[in-house]
């Protein structure tokens, strides 16, 4: 089991020995709101994970009463404007440093999964939107909540919502800030599955991640990352490349070789 901490303790990561990091949010006493100190953590978080030797999925959860209640308002509000660096500087690629926060999830190279109990507001729910796939308690309580503070979702909420729910439905819940449950949530397409136990669900599907071959989820995601971006050309020879890639290699017949004896596959880490 491998322990790391981010500066000023704000997130967690352990990883097992199946190589899923588990990847806790740590600031319980404020519901894991995100402010400087927390963005920073998550960004280096992501960092750590990105360049973290045997890793093959993540599971992405809140400590204490709630995954994240989004912006510390307080916390933001007594940064000076001038000492933060414009928003349309991009200092991550195609992101700004609080888009990153959301962002990094997808551009991981390993499928990562959101286990979402207790609220998850605003900038919270971008970040949990930014993972593979999320698995959320219906008890929960969901919002798009920038509007209430007369802002707009600015953490690639835009981006990464895109294909995931209704273009109706999703402009309602952002003008209004309505609040949902997990169970609606579910039925909206912010869920992908709806479970009281989110951590334990979440942690049992990077684990069945985990034994596959690593390089094949890896180009799974890097697919999934470009499909709904592409032509139907550019994703066909897309493909192409990864199969191409992955047929006869090492793993690929380490996998056919295992489930043919009912074993585990031994595979060799990218």
């Amino acid at each position: 089991m491998r322990h790391e901490m981010t500066p000023a303790g704000r997130v967690a990561i352990e990883l097992d020995e199946n190589g899923v990091a588990q990847v806790r949010l740590i600031r319980a006493d404020k519901m894991n709101a995100l402010d400087p100190d927390m963005f920073a953590a998550l960004i280096d978080a992501g960092h750590k994970l990105h360049d973290m030797k045997g890793l093959r999925a993540v599971v992405l959860a809140g400590e204490g009463r709630s995954f994240c209640a989004g912006l510390d308002l307080t916390s933001m509000a007594n940064t000076a404007r001038h000492d933060r660096a414009p928003l349309t500087e991009r200092t991550h690629g195609n992101a700004n440093h609080a888009q990153q926060v959301a962002m990094q999830w997808r551009k991981l190279p390993v499928p990562v999964i959101a286990a979402v109990h207790g609220v998850c507001f605003g900038g919270g729910l971008q970040v949990a939107s930014g993972a593979d796939v999320r698995v959320v308690d219906p008890t929960a309580r969901l919002a798009v909540m920038e509007m209430k503070w007369g802002l707009v979702p600015d953490m690639a909420g835009y981006a990464l919502w895109k294909g995931m729910v209704r273009d109706d439905l999703l402009r309602e819940l952002t003008y209004t800030n309505r609040e949902f449950t997990g169970a609606e949530a579910g039925a909206y397409g912010f869920a992908t599955l709806v479970d009281s136990n989110p951590v334990a669900r979440a942690t049992a599907i990077a684990t069945e991640i985990a034994a596959r071959n690593p390089h094949a989820q890896r180009a799974a995601k890097r697919l999934f990352n470009r499909y709904l971006e592409s032509t139907t050309d550019e994703i066909l020879m897309a493909e192409s490349l990864e199969q191409q890639a992955l047929i006869g290699s090492k793993n690929q017949i380490e996998a056919v070789i295992s489930q043919m004896e009912g074993r585990k596959g031994d595979f060799v880490d990218p």
